[in-house]
């Protein structure tokens, strides 16, 4: 027969214990619901772009899905360290300053080439006043399946915590956004999707604490 010191040294040390799913597998799982989620919104409420496949062809129409993605990425590792407690951010930041001041540096070299008169039609585009708001909306399935994922960890810096999930619910659905939006400008992207990435990242800082407290 087992003793009992036997015992309570079997469960001070978690053998026989079901294991639970790694964050990050549980994170790919919450963003593969919530992009599928966001595609079917955009699909239902905005369409996706009919020159697709023509537009798949020009390098700023990858440059542009590159630099969401790179933003998905960076926020998704911010994500998963702000979901232990006393985990450090080390280069977290530089991954998501990095594909910012990428964009902006091409938008820099591009409002130089242009004629002055271009380039409000370079920043403005033709969308910048649904843009940010469409993302925004877009990101509402992916936030709901990312918060719920952060609650059930261990995040203890909250409004940080908050603004991650928010910044990757922004930019997954930036990316379903790249289907539908027209605009190639990296003024354009490098402004307004940024801003349209922000709106969540500011709910999510905003209302962190009620989120997710624990």
């Amino acid at each position: 027969l087992m003793k009992t010191e036997d015992l309570v040294t079997m469960l001070a040390t978690g053998a026989g214990a079901i294991s639970a799913p790694a964050p990050a597998r549980r994170y790919t799982v919450a963003i593969a619901w919530g992009a599928a989620g966001a595609t079917l919104l955009m699909i239902t409420l905005l369409q996706v772009r009919h020159d697709l496949a023509q537009a798949a062809l020009l390098p700023m129409f990858w440059v542009k899905v590159g630099f969401v993605a790179s933003l998905a990425g960076g926020s998704l590792f911010a994500a998963l360290r702000l979901s232990r407690p006393g985990a450090q951010l080390d280069w977290v930041p530089v991954a998501i300053a990095g594909p910012v001041f990428g964009m902006w540096a091409i938008a820099a070299f591009t409002f130089i080439d242009a004629d002055p008169l271009e380039r409000s039609r370079l920043f403005f585009g033709e969308t910048w006043k649904s843009c940010p708001l469409l993302i925004a909306m877009l990101s509402a399935p992916v936030f709901v399946a990312v918060l719920r994922v952060m609650k059930e960890l261990a995040p203890t810096r909250l409004r940080l915590a908050g603004f991650a999930a928010g910044l990757l619910s922004g930019a997954v659905a930036a990316v379903v956004y790249c289907l539908h939006c027209p605009e190639l400008g990296a003024p354009f992207v490098g402004f307004w999707y940024l801003l349209g990435m922000l709106v969540p990242a500011s709910i999510g800082a905003f209302f962190g604490e009620s989120f997710l407290r624990w």
